[in-house]
């Protein structure tokens, strides 16, 4: 099976081509594939695969094999994909997925996509539809104890559920402590991602992220477009920011005259390879 293997400022995952490759398994595949010393080493595995009525459909699963909707970074690095290996010429392309269409706006150089401009769409802030077993019609600035320690939650969907810390500094966080926490907390039916946030002015953000199902990412898009939300709906940060992660940074817009939010940034190709599977 041949596969390819790409980032999004640093969110990297292996991508199969399934208008030429039938998996049977993705879940365990993913898995397989995702693991460091064993496998290729990824935060999971994305299948570009046909649509009915899209341009192209992804399917997307985490490195313990959980299926999510969406991945930001993901969606970007299938833009570059499709185009610089010739499965499309154009240059906006509509993806289906999981957590309904996204527009791809690609910024070609060259004959080649530097990088990617995505129409998010609107965030859901309903909690029963990021979900998050809370009432209320939205969930900003909820107080919640986990052990000894409380924390005040902001949550938002990007089309995954998310649940932004706004914090001083989330160099000193131990995301891996509070991120597997809040995650697994009882509040969110299909889990969490957490994103630990520091607001440095209204116009530029740092995060860290936990990733349901993969752990600590060096960047999350749809994370960062839902941290932005929450930015702008408690008065910290204008609706134009730059988004600085881990692997990079994310310009990101949450456009008052359709609610959308856009997330524009690069995508990387990484290395072409065959799996020839476990002996």
């Amino acid at each position: 099976m041949r596969f390819t293997k790409m980032h999004g400022i640093g969110n990297d995952y292996v991508y199969v081509n399934c208008f030429e490759e039938q998996i049977d398994d993705p879940a365990a595949l993913a898995v397989k594939m995702s693991r460091l010393h064993y496998g290729v080493g990824s935060d999971g595995l994305i299948l570009i695969c046909p649509s009915d009525v899209a341009d192209f459909a992804m399917k997307m699963y985490n490195a313990d094999g959980s299926e999510s909707e969406m991945c930001g970074n993901g969606v970007r690095c299938i833009g570059k994909y499709v185009y610089d290996k010739g499965l499309t010429d154009k240059t906006t392309v509509n993806l289906m997925t999981g957590g309904g269409l996204k527009e791809l706006h690609l910024n070609v150089e060259e004959g080649r996509v530097k990088s990617v401009r995505v129409d998010m769409g609107m965030p859901e802030l309903a909690p029963k539809q990021i979900p998050v077993d809370l009432p209320g019609e939205m969930v900003m600035g909820h107080r919640l104890n986990v052990g000894a320690n409380t924390y005040e939650i902001h949550c938002v969907s990007m089309g995954n559920p998310h649940c932004i810390i706004f914090v001083k500094d989330p160099d000193v966080v131990d995301v891996e402590q509070v991120g597997s926490l809040l995650e697994n907390h009882a509040i969110f039916p299909k889990r969490a991602n957490i994103e630990f946030v520091q607001v440095v002015d209204r116009e530029h953000l740092r995060m860290r992220v936990w990733e349901r199902g993969s752990g600590e990412t060096l960047a999350c898009g749809t994370g960062a477009c839902a941290s932005l939300v929450a930015a702008v709906l408690t008065g910290r940060a204008d609706r134009r920011v730059s988004m600085e992660l881990l692997g990079g940074t994310l310009q990101l817009e949450w456009n008052a005259d359709d609610g959308h939010v856009y997330q524009e940034g690069p995508a990387k190709f990484v290395f072409d390879g065959e799996w020839i599977g476990e002996e």
